[in-house]
């Protein structure tokens, strides 16, 4: 797939979240990412990229959350070939 995926939210469903409205699209990424590392869709990496925050901050987000942060060998290596453009 080289096109990027659009999601489309209501505009009348945006303006009724509980977010200040400069901050939505940024609030709806992370919690895409979150919710997608959180059930293995995405790696760490993935995530960051998707979220827009670097390690530092998305794993900080975790913490917040009390999510685990879960990282195995096989996360590293798909980290270092996403990384390297090698998948």
């Amino acid at each position: 797939m080289t096109e990027d995926i659009v999601l489309t939210i209501p505009s009348s469903l945006a303006m009724e979240m509980k977010l200040p409205p400069d901050t939505i699209r940024e609030e709806l990424m992370s919690e895409l990412a979150v919710s997608l590392y959180q059930r293995g869709i995405i790696t760490s990496a993935q995530a960051c990229t998707l979220s827009g925050l670097d390690r530092f901050q998305f794993e900080e987000l975790l913490w917040k959350r009390q999510m685990p942060v879960h990282y195995s060998e096989e996360d590293l290596e798909k980290d270092i070939r996403y990384a390297t453009g090698n998948l």
